[in-house]
C-alpha cells in the first residue's frame, strides 16, 4: 500500500510498504480521509520527540471497514467509521474509572516515542482496535468526520471546565482546537467568548463561530488598552470566569492566567513546549486552578452528534483536501506557516 512516512526528519517520502495485519480484536480501515494535525507540524521536525523516524503518522482519520478480526463483535466490512487517536487497554486502572486518556501503557496512533510506536493513517490503511471505533452518521463527509478528533479535544477541555450560564471566557490562541473551544463555550452557554491571537484572519474566523469580542496580542491599542485592560473591560473590571490556553507556549500560558478574575480556573490544552514559566505567586494569591487536558475521554459521540446536527461547524476551518501524494508540499507550507492555512485533510 502507499504511506507517506517519516524517514528522517524534515523528510516526508511516499512509500510502497506492507499493508498493516490485523490482531483478532481489530479492524482494517480503508482511510478515506485523514487531516494534518498540528502535533504532526511540529513532531516532523523532531522538536516534540513524539515522531521518532520511521513513522507513519496521522491520528485524524476517517474511513470504511475493510477487514474484521475474527474477535470483532458488531462490526463489518464496509461500514463507515471514525476512531479515537488513544489506544488504551480496558482493563487498565485509570481506563475502568473513567479516565482511558491517562490510561497506563496507552499509544496515539501514528506516534513514536521512546516506549512505544503505532504507524497511523497518513496511508492507504490503518489498524486499529474494534473498542476505539465510531460510527459515521450518514450525513456526515468522510472530510467531517476526519476532524472529529480535534472537535472531541475542544469538547474534553470545555467539559473539565466548571462553567455556569453566562460566564466570561478567555480562549488563547484561534488555531484549529481554538476556534472548536469557542463554538464548545457558545454551546456551553458562555455569554461573553473572549478570543485572543496574533493572526487577524484567525481572529475574524473567531469572530464567526462564536467570539463575542477578539484581541490582537501583538497589536498596541492606544484607545483600549493592552490586552489585560481590555479583558477587565469587557468583564466588569474583574477579568475572565475561566481561560483556556490553546498554543502552548510561555507568554500564552501567562496571557490565559493574567486574563482571568480571582478564583477563576484556566485550562491547558496547548502541549508545545515541553516547559513554561508560571506567575506563581498570582496563581496563589488570587487562588487559581489551573489544570491540564489530555486527549479525549469519550466525547467522541458528542462531537459526532455536534456536527452530524450542523451545531459544530467543521467546514469553516478546512483549507484543503489533497491526495496523499501531495502529503509532503503541504506539510512544509504548514511548517511555514502559510497565512490562510488552518486545516488540510488528505485524500489517500
Amino acid at each position: 500500500m502507499k504511506a507517506l512516512v517519516l524517514t528522517q526528519y524534515n523528510q516526508l517520502d511516499l512509500q510502497d510498504v506492507p499493508k498493516p495485519t490485523i490482531r483478532p480484536n481489530e479492524v482494517l480501515v480503508r482511510v478515506k480521509a485523514v487531516g494534518i494535525c498540528g502535533s504532526d507540524v511540529h513532531g516532523m521536525d523532531g522538536s516534540s520527540g513524539r515522531r521518532i523516524p520511521p513513522i507513519v503518522m496521522g491520528h485524524e482519520a476517517s474511513g470504511i471497514i475493510a477487514e474484521v478480526g475474527s474477535d470483532v463483535r458488531n462490526w463489518a466490512t464496509g461500514d463507515r467509521v471514525t476512531f479515537d487517536s488513544t489506544v488504551y487497554a480496558l482493563d487498565d486502572w485509570y481506563s475502568r474509572r473513567g479516565q482511558y486518556n491517562l490510561s497506563d501503557g496507552r499509544e496515539v496512533v501514528g506516534v513514536s516515542t521512546p516506549d512505544f510506536k503505532r504507524n497511523g493513517a497518513f496511508a492507504e490503511y490503518v489498524s486499529v482496535p474494534q473498542h476505539i471505533l465510531y460510527a459515521v452518521p450518514d450525513n456526515v463527509s468522510f472530510t467531517q468526520a476526519a476532524l472529529v478528533e480535534p472537535v472531541a479535544v475542544a469538547l474534553h477541555a470545555v467539559s473539565l471546565t466548571p462553567i455556569q450560564i453566562n460566564d466570561s471566557a478567555v480562549v488563547v490562541g484561534a488555531g484549529m482546537i481554538g476556534l472548536f473551544v469557542i463554538q464548545a463555550l457558545k454551546l456551553a452557554g458562555c455569554d461573553t467568548i473572549i478570543a485572543i491571537d496574533l493572526d487577524e484572519d484567525r481572529l475574524a474566523l473567531a469572530q464567526k463561530l462564536g467570539a463575542t469580542h477578539t484581541i490582537n496580542a501583538g497589536v498596541t491599542d492606544p484607545q483600549h488598552g493592552d490586552v489585560l485592560t481590555q479583558v477587565q473591560n469587557l468583564t466588569h473590571g474583574r477579568g475572565a470566569d475561566v481561560s483556556f490556553e490553546v498554543v502552548g507556549a510561555g507568554p500564552s500560558v501567562k496571557t490565559a492566567i493574567d486574563c482571568v478574575r480571582k478564583g477563576a480556573t484556566v485550562t491547558l490544552v496547548g502541549n508545545l513546549a515541553p516547559t513554561v514559566e508560571i506567575p506563581l505567586q498570582a496563581v496563589v494569591t488570587r487562588q487559581l486552578r489551573l489544570q491540564g487536558s489530555c486527549a479525549i475521554n469519550g466525547e467522541y459521540e458528542a462531537a459526532l452528534a455536534l456536527i452530524s446536527s450542523g451545531r459544530i461547524n467543521v467546514g469553516a476551518i478546512l483549507s484543503a483536501e489533497v491526495p496523499l501524494e501531495e502529503g509532503a508540499d503541504w506539510f512544509k507550507r504548514l511548517y511555514d506557516k502559510e497565512k490562510g492555512l488552518i486545516k488540510v485533510v488528505l485524500k489517500p
